[in-house]
This record gives structure tokens, sequence and C-alpha cells, in this order.
């Protein structure tokens, strides 16, 4: 019979080359399940992961993409430093893509709009990551469940704003918003291209984490919560407080990354604003190490993997559901390095040896 014993101190070196290891296992999968699926295994890694960024175009795409996963994956990551476990970063999105959406469908023209919607979906996303906070603190309920749950009540209640009070009267009955103006877009960076000014912001966050975490005193206080409760505690440090400031920052970043999608590579509101990535945003983050600026390469490489499957599907007629195999089998592979660094598998023998 196997058994995990945890190792003494674990490699150091190995606990930052675990995302290396996990990638690379991953494209050896891959080449694996492309010889199942009967195509050329090399062929189909080039389309999946080469190809799609030879030109610049395909390059901004990637950005583009890259964006809303840097922005959920750097909060998750300082909220995870604090053992706080934000699962719904997907409802925090949508509900910054309702709140700013709303502003700029129904403000008057304005150089402040776009400004405003910003504000506002940062909000949205932080009061939606705050209702986990006050049930976390005052009743001890589970912030994975109750932020998983709130993203199926943001969900439904876009389906029913689209569908209902928002829907374009001009739209031929669609569920959709109508587009936003010009006032309330995010113009691109880059004539042609789809990418705006929300890949520098999310640039910008990922550094004010990594100066957060390592150069401020609630970044100090965020980790020590994280490692030691209890030792937080005597030294004066308040975990509720590290739960609400994780939790409200998290939320916020990912309503400023739903606004950024509605606003600029959508321009409007629909039933789906958002393939998952508030989910995916999960692996960005372990893969990142927990580190935001980390959190940049990861989701830059998370990114590759949807615009993959969309070119594989189009040049090789493989399914699109390929990209979410890939992004599971890296999660897989991650966490089992993970385990495998810090534990030893031992048989019963020799642990009866000692």
């Amino acid at each position: 019979m196997l058994r995990l014993e945890p190792r003494a101190q674990p490699s150091t070196a190995m606990l930052f080359a675990t995302p290396l290891l996990a990638v690379a296992l991953t494209l050896i999968a891959g080449l694996i399940l492309f010889a199942i699926l009967g195509v050329d295994p090399l062929a189909s890694l080039y389309a999946f992961f080469v190809a799609p960024v030879e030109t610049w175009y395909g390059v901004a795409e990637l950005c583009v993409k890259a964006t809303p996963l840097i922005l959920c994956a750097v909060g998750l990551a300082i909220a995870v430093r604090a053992n706080v476990w934000n699962i719904g970063a997907e409802g925090q999105l949508i509900m910054g893509g309702i709140c700013g959406g709303g502003v700029g469908l129904f403000a008057p023209e304005g150089d402040w709009v776009l400004p405003a919607m910003f504000v506002a979906g940062a909000l949205g996303g932080a009061v939606w990551g705050a209702i986990p906070a006050l049930l976390k603190t005052r009743f001890n309920a589970s912030e994975i469940l109750t932020s998983l749950m709130l993203t199926y009540v943001a969900q439904y209640l876009l389906i029913y704003l689209v569908r209902g009070p928002w829907r374009n009267p001009q739209g031929f009955n669609f569920p959709q918003t109508k587009e936003f103006d010009s006032y309330a877009s995010i113009a691109p960076l880059i004539e042609g291209t789809r990418l705006g000014i929300g890949f520098v912001v999310a640039l910008l966050v990922a550094v004010g984490g990594w100066l957060l975490l390592s150069r401020s005193f609630l970044g100090f206080q965020i980790k020590v919560v994280g490692l030691a409760a209890q030792a937080a505690g005597y030294a004066g440090f308040s975990e509720k407080r590290a739960i609400w400031a994780t939790l409200v920052l998290s939320g916020a970043l990912a309503g400023v990354a739903g606004l950024n999608e509605v606003a600029g590579p959508i321009g409007q509101l629909l039933p789906s604003i958002s393939p998952g990535y508030g989910f995916t945003a999960i692996i960005v983050a372990f893969l990142g190490r927990l580190h935001p600026l980390g959190c940049i390469i990861a989701a830059l490489l998370i990114a590759l993997s949807y615009i993959g499957g969309e070119h594989a599907q189009m040049s090789m007629n493989l399914p699109v559901a390929v990209a979410s195999v890939f992004q599971g089998m890296l999660l897989f592979f991650l966490l089992a390095c993970e385990v495998l660094i810090r534990y030893r598998v031992r048989t019963r023998r020799q642990l009866a040896r000692g």
C-alpha cells in the first residue's frame, strides 16, 4: 500500500521549477492526445501554440485574452496568500460588467463616462466580493461555497437584464443591449486590433500587487495571517481584516476585468460575457506561484490555449474543447508535481522500517 510522507524540507529550486515541469508534461500529454485523435501531433502543437501568434494581430489577441486572466488571477493570488479561497471571481467579473455597463448605457454623453464605468465596475465586483466576506466573518460561512453560489446569481441577473429591461428594442428581439457609444467604449491601442488600455491596466495591477505583498505593511499582515492565523492574532493582526481586504480587492479587480470585456472587445452586454475567465484564473494564479508578476506569464500561456484552440479548430478541424482539455491537464500536472515535491511516496514496508 502506498502512503504519502511529508518531506522534511521541500526543494526550493523544484518549487519554482514546478510550473515549467507541469507545462512540459502537458505538452507531452498533448502529443499523445493528438496521436490518439488521429492527427499529426507536431503539426497540431504548432497550430495550437505557434501559428496563432505569428502575426502582430495574433499577439494583440493574445494580450486581449490575457487581460481578464491577469486581473482576476492577481486578486485571487493575494487572497490565497491570506488563506482566503475566492472561487467566485467569475461572478464578480459579471457584476463588474453589469454595473459598469449600466453606467455606459444610461449616463449622458461626456468624457467622464468611461472612467466612471471603470469605477462602477470595480465597485460592483467589490460588493459581490464583500458578501462572502461578511458571511465568513459574521457567520463563519465557507467563502468557497458562498462566492461560488453568488456566481450563478450574477449570471442569472445578467440574463434577466439583457432579456428584459435592458434589451435593445431595435435588436430584433435578440437578448442583448445596444452597443456602447464611442464615449463609453475602450478604443484600440493599435489600429486594426482589439487590444485596449485594459492590458496596460492589468500590467500595472500586477506590479501593484507585487508591491502590496512585498513592500507594504498590509501585504505583510496578509502573508502572516495566511501562514499562521493564531500567531498573527498574537501579533495584533486581524484575520477578519485580512478576509475583508482580500475578498473586496479580488472582487474589485475581477469587476474591472468584466467592465474591460464589455466596454472593449464585446462592446455591449450579452447573456454571456466570459468563457470562464474567473474560474480559469485559479489555474493562472497557481501556475504563477501566487506571485502577481508570475501571473502575467501564466496568463499569457493560458490565453494562448484559448486562441490556440480556436485556431486548431479552424485549421485542423479539431474540437474547440481541446483548449479546456489542455487547461485541465495543466492544472492536474501542476497539482501532481506540487504534491510530489512536498511529499514522498512510501510503501507500507518502507514506513515499517522507519
